[in-house]
């Protein structure tokens, strides 16, 4: 079978469980700056935002009774200030010539990243 170029080609949207909807909504929206939602379904247990790029949109989920945060899976944003907004952060790791990054967390505990060049 011939291929004829990539299956896939792009990320439509990276979901992430959360606890509260409400803190969600603030946190991803405010706090990260992603502004308004783009589906705001909180009846549906779901809220969405545009994550600024052309492709890629990242959506807020209500967790099931027994969840615990994901520090495994981990979205990688490209943001540079997170500290002045009161989220907790852990110090950069730089890997010179190749990129900076710092892990971070949303109020529910789950791990993000964001990811610069170095």
């Amino acid at each position: 079978m011939a291929t004829t170029g990539p299956l896939f080609r792009g990320i439509n949207v990276v979901s992430i469980s959360v606890t509260d909807l409400d803190g969600a909504r603030a946190f991803y929206g405010e706090v990260l700056g992603f502004g308004p939602p783009l589906y705001d379904l909180p009846e549906a247990g779901w809220i969405e935002f545009s994550a600024g790029g052309v492709d890629g949109n990242v959506s807020v989920t209500l967790a099931e009774s027994g969840w615990t945060p994901s520090t495994g899976t981990t979205l990688v944003l490209n943001v540079e200030e997170l500290r002045r907004r009161g989220v907790r952060c852990e110090d950069a790791q730089v890997f010179p010539g190749f990129v900076t990054f710092a892990s971070f967390y949303d109020p529910f505990g789950n791990r993000l990243q964001m990811c610069s060049p170095a």
